[in-house]
């Protein structure tokens, strides 16, 4: 299939099989925003695990750069600030499909 005729998650989807990225990373490859980088990797996650495939969307979780808090609530997020010590050093999720 040429790629002007896959659709976003599909360029999505392959960009993430490819090699890990973070959501902003895939949002320069891909000419989108960072946010819906998020939204689209939520239903690539959806359509992946509904397809019995042995393919799942992992993710590396944020993390602060000052206190090193990871356990952040929801790991497909952009977060702000951290939690623990409202830092706003807080690197993005790292997300692949393994």
């Amino acid at each position: 299939m040429r790629e002007a005729d896959e659709t976003t998650r599909q360029r999505l989807a392959d960009a993430l099989r490819d090699e890990p990225a973070t959501p902003s990373e895939l949002a320069v490859r891909l000419d989108l925003t960072p946010e819906s980088v998020v939204r689209h990797a939520e239903h690539v996650s959806r359509s992946i695990d509904g397809n019995d495939a042995d393919e799942q969307l992992l993710v590396a979780p944020p993390a602060c750069r000052d206190c090193g808090f990871d356990d952040f609530d929801d790991l497909l997020n952009l977060p702000s600030r951290c939690p623990s010590c409202k830092s706003e050093s807080v690197t993005e999720p790292t997300l692949t499909i393994g």
